[in-house]
């Protein structure tokens, strides 16, 4: 998903045919949701309500995939963004288990950088944007039971090579044993947010894109969206942020939930800047709003959002609000800026109880995401 990479064709090869032996024997055990390749690659023929529940509810571990190719972009800044995402599969298992899926033939060199700590299995991928390209795991009624959602995914908007990561729910799924549902919707998971609680955000500028799924009308996508994810109201905001022409202005990074009616909203308050307007815009319609139990929103503002410049290219959709929630910490984004130290004291005052991590996220950022981008939360079941 970096700034340099070049459209390749999609793969014809259908998920519902794609074989999975692929999906080699992991190097531990990874949660207990079931016995590794019980679920095979059958899609959860089920009918029963799911629901897809908050970031803030227990995990049982967090799912990562492994960045290895250059020509996806990376080139030269490979050994960097590896780096990146090594230091975040660290920070996260202090708290969950962390499963780290790697290329064929590069688990050996993601093990060695990650560290014992990370359970790392080999299954085709073609980046580290698990949040996007994994499933997106719901619970049943009585929260006993795991599906991943399985939905489609296309490259943000056919800009990126994606043949192997529209194909990631398949493996996953069948390593750790849980049903999977295919979603006929083109979706990224770092473009909805939801309270678990009836309520999700998005953003127009991203789900309405023609890009995505261009033969559904509005209504079509929400319907959608909402059976999905066991919702019951959407909250659209206007924006993403200025210039996001990879992700076409993923909501993970201008807003995150906090908890029951709770959103941290970035907001910009220099009138010059070209995200003053778009924030303003954002924080009106959620002041406006009301979520599906009825509650007015209350908006916690987090106005820093630095640019810099890595490989001589300008990075402006770095953003703090794409952090990832473990068990008993917030593992947050930086830069190296003076900014750093600002989010962090924010975020520590907003999230009392929790240690906050800050990790190096530069590459990520210039590639177009951050923490929460490449980190795919799996729910506990009870």
């Amino acid at each position: 998903m970096s700034q340099s990479s070049t459209p390749r064709p999609p793969s014809r090869t259908s998920r519902r045919t794609f074989c999975t032996t692929a999906l080699t024997a992991a190097a531990g055990l990874f949660l207990t949701t079931g016995t590794p390749g019980r679920a095979a690659a059958a899609t959860a023929t089920a009918t029963g309500a799911l629901t897809v529940p908050a970031e803030w509810a227990p995990h049982s571990g967090c799912v990562m995939a492994w960045a290895w190719d250059r020509n996806v972009g990376w080139g030269g800044l490979l050994k960097a963004v590896q780096a990146e995402v090594a230091a975040i599969a660290k920070a996260i298992a202090r708290f969950e288990p962390v499963l780290m899926v790697a290329e064929p033939g590069t688990a050996d060199d993601a093990r060695r950088q990650c560290g014992s700590d990370v359970t790392v299995i080999e299954y085709p991928v073609n980046d580290c944007w698990a949040r996007d390209t994994g499933p997106v795991f719901a619970l049943d009624g009585d929260r006993t039971g795991l599906t991943g959602l399985d939905f489609r995914f296309n490259g943000w908007g056919n800009k990126y090579p994606y043949d192997k990561d529209d194909l990631l729910p398949v493996g996953v799924c069948d390593h750790l044993g849980v049903p999977r549902r295919d979603v006929d919707l083109v979706l990224e998971g770092g473009s909805v947010i939801t309270d678990g609680a009836g309520t999700l955000i998005t953003t127009e500028e991203c789900l309405l894109n023609p890009n995505r799924n261009p033969g559904l009308s509005r209504a079509q996508i929400e319907s959608a969206l909402l059976a999905a994810y066991g919702a019951s109201k959407v909250v659209w905001l206007p924006y993403g942020l200025n210039n996001d022409v990879i992700t076409n202005g993923h909501v993970d990074l201008v807003a995150a939930y906090l908890g029951p009616a709770q959103v941290l909203l970035h907001t910009q308050p220099d009138p010059a800047h070209p995200n003053h307007a778009r924030m303003a815009a954002n924080k009106a319609v959620l002041q406006s709003a009301t979520d599906a139990c009825g509650r007015p929103f209350r908006i916690a503002e987090l106005e820093q959002q630095p640019q810099f410049r890595v490989n001589g290219a300008l990075v402006e959709t770095f953003s703090y609000t794409n952090y990832y929630l473990t068990r008993g910490s917030v593992v947050v984004p930086t830069a190296a800026v003076a900014d750093d130290a600002l989010a962090l004291a924010r975020l520590a005052a907003l999230f009392p109880g929790r240690e906050i991590v800050g990790v190096p996220a530069r590459t990520l950022a210039w590639g177009g995401g951050g923490v929460h981008c490449i980190t795919q939360h799996v729910p506990a079941t009870a």
